[in-house]
């Protein structure tokens, strides 16, 4: 999920949706061949990601390590614990804007994401990624 640090939800069963919409902005403009592997493959991106992981039957099961969480507090560093339950939703999003490229044929990618937990948009996130696809 962009947008979110590594594991933002995580269990033995998953979903996600990712959609993006690219624009090759330099083989629209130019109108003849296009020599710089970097020109040509460059586009802008709008994206918007959807997703959940999950433990159990169900994303919205008690028994998902996100709805439970131990405190430990005591004189000796520890010595009595609490465990909180709450029920966090357990679908993330996010949404952004990018671009796209290639460069010595590696492919770019450059992502500045929003996430969205609970209802709420958190602070955004620039991600850089480097693969051989998109």
């Amino acid at each position: 999920m962009r947008g979110f640090y590594q594991n933002i939800r995580n269990g033995n069963s998953f979903s996600v949706i990712n959609s993006e919409l690219r624009l090759p902005v330099f083989s629209y403009l130019m109108n003849k061949p296009i020599k710089s592997d970097f020109i040509k493959n460059f586009m802008l991106v709008g994206f918007g990601d959807i997703g959940t992981a999950w433990n159990g039957s169900s994303p919205w099961d008690r028994e998902n390590a996100i709805n439970t969480r131990e405190v430990s507090f005591g004189p000796t560093g520890g010595s009595s614990k609490v465990i909180l339950d709450s029920q966090k939703n357990p679908i993330v999003g996010s949404y952004g804007i990018g671009a796209r490229t290639r460069l010595f044929g590696y492919y770019l990618r450059f992502d500045w994401a929003w996430p969205v937990e609970d209802g709420l948009i958190l602070d955004n996130q620039f991600t850089f990624s480097l693969g051989l696809d998109f």
